[in-house]
């Protein structure tokens, strides 16, 4: 299961009491929102993408989405997500918990702009129905991202 994954991914770093686990799903933005009794714009939303034949996380605030001119600016390539079964293969996690960390070999993360606005945010770990709270410096350590993009719009 990759919340397994995950919590043994912060086990290592001292963090897996800091995992948030729900009774209720936190599967989409609005769900996640309203089991952290936050601002559905702090859920740090994490979507995968195939660029030239390797996956690609995106991880964004829960208020943006894609540009599908910025994207192709950034990568070169039109925005094409993954299927749900790709992900959970690809990235290695389910779609509703997919998260930046104890990802398969090779994915690259990228950490969208719209996250800049916020001193804490709240990405899956994994599950449909779990979460933690990280500030930027600790998702820029713990999601081993590749670098910040702007890809994103109807944020600000």
């Amino acid at each position: 299961m990759a919340i397994e994954a995950v919590k043994a991914f912060f086990r290592e770093r001292k963090m897996e009491h800091r995992i948030q686990e729900f009774e209720v799903s936190s599967a989409t933005v609005a769900l996640a929102a309203e089991a952290l009794g936050c601002q559905p714009c702090r859920i740090a939303k994490s979507l995968s993408f195939i660029v030239n034949d390797e996956p690609v996380l995106i991880v964004a605030a829960g208020d943006a989405k894609v540009d599908n001119g910025k994207f192709k600016i950034q990568f070169g390539v039109k925005a094409k997500m993954l299927s749900p079964e790709e992900t959970e293969t690809k990235i290695g996690h389910g779609v509703g918990g997919v998260c930046p960390f104890a990802v398969q070999e090779g994915v690259k993360v990228y950490l969208d702009q719209s996250l800049k606005r916020f001193s804490t945010v709240f990405p899956a770990c994994g599950s449909s129905n779990s979460a933690i709270e990280l500030t930027l410096a600790e998702l820029e350590a713990y999601s081993s991202f590749s670098a910040w993009v702007d890809v994103c719009k109807n944020w600000s």
